[in-house]
């Protein structure tokens, strides 16, 4: 069974994205092993300056690097990703699950991820060019990656 891990800049709060959480990772347990690792962002002033985000971004890059798991296809959530379709995103999946490769899936703080961390990426991908709070889009991810499996079984989960 392959391995999928998630790290993740920040903590979720609310009990309801917990729960949901919880949930995909129940669902996801029949096709991955799903490891959430949560890391604590560098505290920034209340209007930080590029320079003070930048010092910042490296310092949560460099906590990133030690988690991703060596051999692992990485992909980064980032705004100036690609975007895919479920589908597609499916085919990502399918193709990394059928060859064995484990995957892991960065998602940065809310100032986004370093340069570095862009740069180490098997895959730049953007969910929408909207803008979501970040413990709400982890919900987001982890369901259109249980939405992926469900596509790849050839489910009606997707219909």
């Amino acid at each position: 069974m392959i391995k999928i891990t998630f790290i993740t800049l920040g903590r979720l709060k609310e009990k309801y994205l917990r729960d949901a959480v919880d949930e995909y990772a129940k669902r996801l347990s029949r096709y991955c092993k799903l490891d959430i690792i949560e890391l604590n962002p560098i505290n920034l002033p209340e209007k930080p300056s590029q320079s003070e985000i930048d010092a910042a971004l490296l310092k949560e890059a460099e906590m990133i690097e030690k988690r991703i798991p060596d051999g692992s296809i990485v992909t980064t959530l980032c705004v100036e990703g690609k975007s895919y379709s479920s589908e597609q995103l499916a085919q990502f999946v399918d193709t990394n699950t059928n060859s064995g490769k484990n995957m892991c899936f960065i998602i940065g703080s809310s100032y986004g991820l370093s340069d570095i961390v862009k740069q180490k990426s098997d895959l730049k991908l953007s969910l929408s060019a909207m803008t979501f709070p970040h413990q709400l889009f982890r919900v987001m991810c982890l369901e259109q990656i249980y939405r992926a499996f469900k596509i790849n079984e050839g489910s009606t989960y997707h219909k």
